[in-house]
C-alpha cells in the first residue's frame, strides 16, 4: 500500500468510526488502495466483536487453539515448531477425519512441514513431523493427495511431501531451484511463483501426470495482451552457472511472487 494511500485511507477512517468497519468503509478504504483493491459482500454476515482468542468471527463461527510454537500440541507429545506458514488440510477417506499439514519458514535446523491428523469429531489424534532438515519452506500448494512444501532461499527446491507421515518426502528437482513461494496444481501442470525481487513466473508439465519425476519447465513471458512459455535451459544450476530466472533475458519480471490459485478459469497471483 502507498504511503499517499494509507493517510487518503487513514483520513476516510474519521468519517466511519462512528460506524463501524462495514460495507461502507471497505469500500472506500479499498477505493484509496487503488482499482483492483475492491471487496464484495460477505456470505458470512458481518464481524462481531474479537472473541478469548481475539478473533473476529461472523455470526455462529467459534474457534479454538490447536497449537502453539514451541508449546506441545494437546497430549500428542509432539512440540509444535516454529514459524509456521503455508498449509492446507486432506480429507482422511478411511476415519471421515482429517489431516492439517503446516511448512515451517526457519532455517536449517528448525525447516521443514509438520501435521495434525484429526478424528471425524474434529479431535486431535496426533500430530508429527512431515519433512525435516530443509530450509524457510514457506508456501507450497495441495498436488493430488500430495503436499508440495517450497524452500524459499537460494535454489531452492520443491518437497513432495506424504500428509500421513508414512511416505518419505521426496525432492522435485524438475520443478527447478529456486526461490520457490507457492505451487497451483492444474491437472496437467504445476504452476510456481518464486520470492524475488526480479522473480519470475513458471510453469511445469509433468511428461506422465501426476508424476513430478520428469518433465519440462518453462517461464512466462508476457508481451501486450499474449503470453508465451519459453523452457528453462537448466532448471538446477550450481551456485556458479546462471540462477533459473535469468537464463532466459526475455522473461517477464514480478516482483516478490507470493500466493497463487484459480477461479473461473483464471489464475490469480499476488505480488
Amino acid at each position: 500500500m502507498q504511503r499517499r494511500a494509507f493517510l487518503q485511507a487513514a483520513g476516510l477512517l474519521g468519517g466511519f468510526s462512528a460506524f463501524g468497519f462495514h460495507a461502507e468503509m471497505r469500500s472506500a478504504v479499498a477505493a484509496a488502495c487503488g482499482p483492483l483493491a475492491v471487496t464484495g459482500p460477505s456470505p458470512y454476515g458481518p464481524l462481531l466483536a474479537p472473541n478469548a482468542d481475539g478473533l473476529s468471527l461472523p455470526a455462529g463461527f467459534t474457534s479454538r487453539v490447536l497449537a502453539r510454537s514451541g508449546q506441545l500440541v494437546g497430549t500428542t507429545g509432539y512440540t509444535w515448531r516454529n514459524f509456521p506458514d503455508g498449509g492446507a488440510c486432506f480429507p482422511n477417506t478411511a476415519t471421515g477425519g482429517w489431516y492439517y499439514v503446516c511448512n515451517n519458514e526457519v532455517s536449517n535446523p528448525g525447516g521443514g512441514a509438520q501435521a495434525i491428523e484429526f478424528s471425524s469429531s474434529g479431535a486431535i489424534v496426533r500430530a508429527y513431523s512431515i519433512l525435516s532438515g530443509s530450509q524457510r519452506n514457506c508456501a507450497g500448494g495441495k498436488h493430488v493427495g500430495k503436499w508440495l512444501s517450497c524452500e524459499e532461499v537460494s535454489r531452492g527446491v520443491v518437497w513432495e511431501c506424504d500428509p500421513k507421515g508414512v511416505a518419505a518426502p521426496i525432492k522435485r528437482l524438475p520443478l527447478g531451484s529456486f526461490a520457490h513461494e507457492a505451487a497451483l496444481s492444474l491437472n496437467p501442470r504445476v504452476y510456481l511463483t518464486e520470492d524475488q525481487p526480479d522473480g519470475r513466473f513458471y510453469r511445469f508439465t509433468p511428461t506422465t501426470w501426476p508424476s513430478l519425476a520428469v518433465g519440462l519447465l518453462e517461464v512466462m513471458v508476457v508481451n501486450g495482451n499474449s503470453v508465451t512459455w519459453l523452457p528453462i535451459p537448466n532448471p538446477n544450476p550450481t551456485s556458479t552457472q546462471t540462477s533459473v530466472r535469468r537464463q532466459v533475458a526475455s522473461s517477464t519480471i514480478f516482483n516478490g511472487g507470493e500466493g497463487i490459485t484459480s477461479f473461473a478459469g483464471k489464475l490469480f497471483f499476488t505480488t
